[in-house]
């Protein structure tokens, strides 16, 4: 893995991504799309409102790993602009609500016209149709339509969010991603571009696939906290440990249940009936008792080189400590900012570690080589269509 090379070597090498600048899923698509060897160029507009979350430049992901061009598109120089850019490029990642990228000249129709063989992806949180696809959200809102956030929680609490992992990150830039792969090795074959709809609503849901199907066989059920994988089950949940912390135990299969209940230990009448659901009330209570006796960094001692799956629950500054993230260099220093390493890992072309984005040079040096001359890159920023 490289570690903030200014070359693009990963296996995307060669590919030319247009990003009009977002939040959320859609960035971090362009992130990992960029440190898998892509060139990114993110168009920001113009306008200078404040942040919604106005990260110092060395932590802003959302700006790492690209070229940034800032430009007017309230003018018809910078649309025009935009759609000279997306002649060369590969791909168009957008994540605006639908209908604003076809405001602006710049819809799929427009940009298609211009490169047949363009991926437009469209990032959003609804889909480009449906009644509710005009309507602003967030990781939450989807979660609540697709039936995940029901099933996260205790049974007796309400639903908890998952931090903004599932729908944003999980649903919207995995399958952003996705889609924007498939789409590419399709136009190698047949020479046509297409436009990849990925809506976070439809990523989410398709996550929960597996339980859907759990809930159609009649091995799941609809109610919170009363399922295998839910903390419904005692040998599937976190417990507090003697010094306030939190110990994760996942033995779900009947051997790795045998070695947990005979290193806990757990009485042998509770150790015999992993799967008796009328034993798991007794079961619970005398699991969190025993782990209430030792502090979290004692039970990951005992438990340390057992396949019990216990492990304990790291907090966001300790998990880069933990030797095996450090012997796997799971954690990496870009500059001043320690974040994780890129994923996945490829034995030939690694990733590139993104740093923060290139100085005005650059983005003259990318206008030249889309098509633009010098004079012309300079005729536009002197016109306030580009920004210096």
């Amino acid at each position: 893995m490289d570690t903030g090379s200014d070359g693009k070597k990963g296996p995307l090498a060669g590919l030319t991504i247009i990003e009009m600048a977002g939040l959320g899923p859609a960035p971090l698509a362009a992130l990992m799309l960029s440190e898998m060897g892509a060139e990114v160029i993110r168009i920001e507009r113009m306008a200078s409102g404040k942040a919604f979350l106005a990260l110092p430049p060395e932590h802003d992901l959302d700006r790492h790993g690209r070229t940034i061009l800032k430009l007017d598109l309230k003018r018809p120089e910078g649309i025009g602009l935009v759609l000279r850019l997306l002649e060369k490029a590969d791909v168009l990642i957008e994540g605006f609500r639908p209908g604003v990228m076809e405001r602006l000249g710049l819809g799929p129709e427009e940009a298609q016209r211009r490169n047949p063989k363009l991926i437009y992806a469209r990032m959003t949180g609804f889909g480009q149709q449906g009644p509710l696809a005009g309507r602003a959200g967030h990781d939450l809102t989807y979660l609540a339509y697709s039936g995940v956030l029901h099933a996260i929680g205790p049974r007796e609490g309400k639903p908890v969010p998952p931090l903004n992992l599932v729908a944003d990150y999980g649903g919207g830039a995995m399958f952003l991603i996705a889609g924007i792969l498939a789409a590419l090795f399709e136009a190698s074959r047949s020479g046509k571009g297409q436009v990849v709809d990925a809506a976070m609503v439809d990523g989410a849901s398709m996550l929960a696939a597996p339980f859907f199907a759990f809930l159609a066989a009649g091995f799941w059920t609809d109610r919170r906290g009363s399922n295998l994988l839910d903390s419904g089950a005692p040998f599937y949940d976190t417990y507090e440990t003697s010094d306030g912390r939190h110990l994760a135990v996942a033995c779900l299969e009947p051997q790795f249940f045998a070695e947990f209940a005979a290193l806990l230990p757990l009485e042998p009448h509770l150790a015999a009936a992993q799967y008796d659901r009328s034993a798991w009330g007794e079961m619970r209570e005398a699991i969190a008792r025993r782990i209430g006796e030792k502090t979290r960094d004692e039970w990951a001692a005992l438990f340390e080189g057992a396949d019990a799956c216990v492990a304990p629950v790291l907090s966001l500054s300790e998990a880069p400590l933990h030797p095996h993230n450090r012997a796997r260099r799971a954690h990496i220093h870009a500059g001043s900012l320690e974040r994780p390493a890129p994923a996945p890992r490829f034995s030939r072309t690694p990733s590139v570690v993104a740093m923060p984005p290139k100085d005005v040079a650059t983005v003259t040096d990318v206008l030249i080589r889309l098509g633009i001359s010098a004079g012309e890159a300079e005729a536009l920023a002197k016109a306030g269509i580009v920004g210096r």
